[in-house]
């Protein structure tokens, strides 16, 4: 089933391993199309260790020379606009137009703690984030912007250089909620769900493509991406049991046991089951995935890295 216009990317993942530059070499060079990673100032307290997104994508840029590097996500509302336009114009600079700008709100719970070590009330995150888009747009397209905002104030700033990408790198929003989707629908140019069902995808990308038609915008070129916790594996039951012990068991409820949680939310099995899943969300309307490999160490990270590319990406790609 060649499906050129499908994209294939991974997310870097694994905890307490920091060689941002080693996995986007082996991703460059197994032929994915990008690589992203998530952020935390401080995720919970006491904190599990987290590095910042732009610095990491902007080193991976520099070790590579075709892949894309997606900042996947930065969390906006904890930036001043000007300065988040500013760093991501070099990053977009440096690499020659590789970037592309994920950013999110910080929906989980249990990350208020660095809204507060920054004194940024974590309720205002969502109003915050609408403001600082259209702020940064205006900051990578025009000269001499001046804001007096909810949120932020400032008169005269000029950022130069402008962003290689013209007029900015695309703005992929992630979330989970309506107030999400009409982010993305209204000032995004992608759409980037995580941990959702492959019926609630199609339900989300719908109401983006609704959203959007009522506002009579145009979303010709719009990224329907995913964030998608995967664990693929020559034996279809080490895959389940790596997706339960990842993500099952963390939204484990008294309704739904691990394993189903695990079923419904990863794409778990061999390399053919893989192709099935990718296919079920491809229906649903997605893009752009971003694998996010299931695994505590490095090794289990690049060997399911390396049985995605040779033994499923090939059957999209004719």
């Amino acid at each position: 089933m060649p499906t050129p216009e499908i994209t294939f990317g991974c997310n870097f993942t694994v905890e307490d391993y920091w060689d941002v530059v080693e996995f986007a070499r082996k991703a460059e060079e197994l032929g994915f199309d990008r690589i992203t990673t998530g952020e935390h100032v401080m995720d919970g307290n006491p904190p599990r260790p987290t590095l910042m997104n732009i610095p990491m994508m902007a080193a991976a840029a520099g070790a590579t020379t075709n892949l894309k590097v997606m900042t996947g996500i930065v969390i906006a509302p904890l930036y001043h606009p000007v300065m988040l336009a500013k760093l991501v114009t070099t990053v977009d600079v440096v690499s020659q137009g590789r970037l592309d700008f994920g950013i999110g709100i910080s929906g989980q719970r249990g990350t208020s703690i660095e809204f507060e070590a920054l004194g940024i009330p974590v309720n205002t995150r969502g109003r915050r984030t609408d403001e600082m888009l259209e702020v940064m747009k205006r900051l990578w397209t025009e000269e001499h912007v001046t804001h007096h905002g909810r949120f932020f104030d400032f008169e005269d700033v000029t950022l130069l250089p402008k962003p290689h990408q013209q007029p900015h790198p695309p703005i992929w929003v992630a979330g989970r909620s309506e107030a999400a989707m009409r982010r993305a629908a209204l000032l995004g140019d992608g759409w980037y769900p995580y941990l959702f069902t492959v019926r609630r995808l199609k339900a989300t990308n719908d109401t983006v493509r609704q959203i959007a038609e009522e506002a009579g915008r145009d979303l010709s070129g719009f990224h329907w991406g995913l964030n998608q916790p995967t664990a693929i594996a020559a034996d279809r039951e080490e895959a389940l049991a790596t997706a339960v012990a990842h993500v099952g068991q963390r939204y484990v409820t008294p309704e739904r046991s691990a394993e189903d949680i695990a079923q419904a939310l990863c794409l778990t099995g061999t390399p053919q089951d893989c192709i099935k899943g990718i296919e079920d969300r491809i229906a649903a309307g997605v893009r752009d995935f971003i694998f996010g490999f299931l695994s505590p160490d490095p090794e289990g990270l690049y060997r399911q890295m390396e049985t995605m590319a040779k033994e499923v990406i090939p059957y999209f790609r004719g």
